[in-house]
């Protein structure tokens, strides 16, 4: 690994205080004996620090309390049990406690934070002598977004709660970074930022913490000075031992939205290398038809989905990272011919050896997959655009047999597409049919994946170990604003 001291140092001096907020829930005052029950509701989601008070009912207790704790973030998390999860991702991501307290009345605080709307409590053991009551269950919450400082919506009022659930989702992700998300993994992903940061402009406007994140991923690379696809923070910032071909090129694309909304030229310039470093290790994975060899390329990511060949939409993502690398460098006053001709070469062969004339569509890999995935980023790239754009949209819309996003993720990359086409009215249409389908199972914040054809679907093996606050789900916020608003 190679670290930059200088950016480092930046990032630490970046790093944000956390605001605290207080709140508490009474007990319900049932008095509860072994195998007794009690489910407390925040009424939001909540990241942050649980104190829970019990006190004895009857005889002086003569016995150990064991308890155990659930803490909730969605109501689907209700039907599973944690013993019975079995899935590839580490149980130890399943937000539940066990505690014994040898003394009653008894405050215990749990030095771990959670994300939650509910917290269940289970009482496991008591002696036959006495009983016990919660209390109360006090939160200490955290996140870094200063809601006094938030832009207010300024859409239609219908939008309200589609907006207002967004920002929840966002807020709960700003923490000392832009999370992917407080319940699980908790750390800091290239492709989560991109999207947070797009929402944070429209709302929060909290530049520093983009610009933290920015230099904690120049500031620990690997040895050849590219970007990994995520970043661990304690005890010390870390990059994770993997990177993904897509997502080192989403640091150019982070760089400049965070330019473009800030103006921050400095920042441009002190990281304008390890920008250009993201096309210079990227360039080298194309064969002399000027398309991505995939072993060259290694993992990349596009969406959660098991079937998706994903070498034509690397291929569209490298065309459109350098779009904004030509933006970048003009902005510096840089010379982009270099860049210009790369992107011509590489769009050039998109389209003559990665399009299937007969299905007007793109196709990707030895099997010629068809996938909206490609389709989408073909638009976004420009490969195609204005009305060849829209008909390639209206074609793939059609294609029953083309596979399709598994994750808000992408489809942030399928309303992108529409407005970059001019179908703003359907891209509108598309993001309340998706996100609102959320709203309508009781979402407080945005889920990691979601298939509104199969709601009770999981990519990790149950439900109980998913984000149902995840940051790259928070972007409605970021079209209704900028697409949208009537202020």
């Amino acid at each position: 690994m190679k670290k930059n001291k200088a950016f480092l140092d930046r990032a630490e001096a970046l790093k944000p205080r956390l605001i605290v907020t207080q709140k508490e829930l009474s007990g319900s005052g049932r008095v509860l004996k072994a195998g007794d029950e009690e489910l407390l509701d925040f009424g939001d989601h909540y990241t942050g620090y649980v104190t829970v008070e019990f006190e004895s009912v009857g005889r002086h207790p003569d016995a150990p309390l064991h308890f155990s704790i659930i803490f909730y973030e969605s109501t689907e998390e209700f039907k599973e049990k944690p013993e019975r999860y079995h899935g590839w991702i580490s149980p130890a991501w399943i937000q539940e406690e066990r505690v014994h307290l040898d003394l009653l009345p008894c405050a215990w605080r749990f030095p771990r934070r959670y994300a939650f709307r509910y917290i269940k409590i289970k009482i496991l053991a008591v002696s036959s002598n006495f009983s016990v009551r919660v209390k109360r269950v006090g939160l200490e919450a955290v996140s870094s977004a200063d809601d006094s400082k938030r832009i207010p919506f300024r859409g239609k009022a219908e939008d309200e709660r589609l907006d207002a659930v967004s920002v929840r989702t966002l807020h709960e992700c700003m923490q000392e970074v832009f999370e992917d998300g407080p319940k699980r993994d908790r750390r800091l992903w290239l492709g989560d930022l991109r999207l947070q940061a797009l929402a944070n402009y429209e709302t929060y406007r909290d530049f520093d913490l983009v610009r933290r994140c920015l230099y904690l991923f120049a500031g620990d690379t690997f040895e050849d000075g590219r970007v990994a696809n995520n970043v661990f923070i304690h005890p010390e910032p870390e990059i994770d031992e993997q990177y993904m071909f897509d997502y080192s090129l989403f640091f150019i694309s982070t760089l400049w939205d965070y330019y473009e909304a800030s103006g921050d030229r400095e920042t441009l310039r002190e990281l304008e290398p390890t920008a250009m470093r993201q096309f210079e290790l990227s360039k080298a994975c194309f064969d002399r038809k000027h398309v991505l060899d995939m072993k060259k390329a290694g993992p990349v990511f596009v969406d959660w989905h098991r079937l998706l060949d994903k070498q034509a939409s690397a291929q569209a993502i490298y065309i459109y990272a350098l779009q904004d690398l030509v933006k970048l460098e003009q902005a510096l006053g840089s010379d982009t011919r270099e860049l210009e001709r790369e992107i011509a070469a590489k769009t050039e062969a998109a389209k003559k050896y990665l399009y299937d004339a007969r299905k007007k569509l793109f196709i990707s890999g030895a099997f010629r997959q068809v996938s909206q995935h490609t389709q989408i980023w073909m638009v976004l790239a420009g490969v195609v655009k204005d009305a060849e754009a829209r008909e390639l949209l209206e074609r793939m819309e059609s294609a029953a047999f083309a596979a399709k996003p598994a994750t808000p993720y992408m489809v942030h990359h399928y309303i992108d597409a529409l407005i970059r086409c001019g179908e703003k009215q359907k891209a509108y249409e598309k993001m309340k049919a998706y996100w609102g389908a959320m709203l309508d199972r009781g979402a407080d914040t945005f889920y990691e994946t979601f298939d509104p054809a199969r709601p009770d679907a999981s990519p990790y093996g149950g439900k109980i170990i998913h984000s149902f606050c995840h940051a790259w789900s928070c972007t409605p916020a970021y079209f209704l604003r900028k697409y949208y608003s009537e202020g």
